[in-house]
């Protein structure tokens, strides 16, 4: 199993319950394709580089887990197309 750093930036038109929710199930679908999550560090609310959906802040969340090779592009694969999100990253971390 390898470690993963998954970024998202989430919109800061969401409530806080909405923006819990949308953590909670990125969560539960790292868990559904058989990753782990070890951490998850939120950073809160920040100001974007770059204006994204006309918005120029976002909340970031940084999101550790391990999982089988296969897992990232699946996970992103379902990102891309989630209701308040505004940017992903998944990278691999050296062990």
């Amino acid at each position: 199993m390898n470690k993963y750093e998954l970024c998202v930036v989430v919109s800061a038109k969401l409530e806080d319950d909405a923006r819990a929710d949308l953590i909670e199930r990125v969560k539960d679908m790292i868990a559904k394709f058989g990753g782990s999550v070890t951490d998850v560090d939120d950073w809160g609310k920040k100001k974007l580089a770059y204006e994204i959906d006309k918005q120029h802040e976002g909340f970031y969340n940084f999101i550790h887990f391990e999982a089988e090779p296969s897992v990232p592009a699946q996970i992103e694969s379902r990102m891309r197309i989630m209701d308040g999100v505004l940017r992903y990253l998944c990278v691999r971390q050296d062990a």
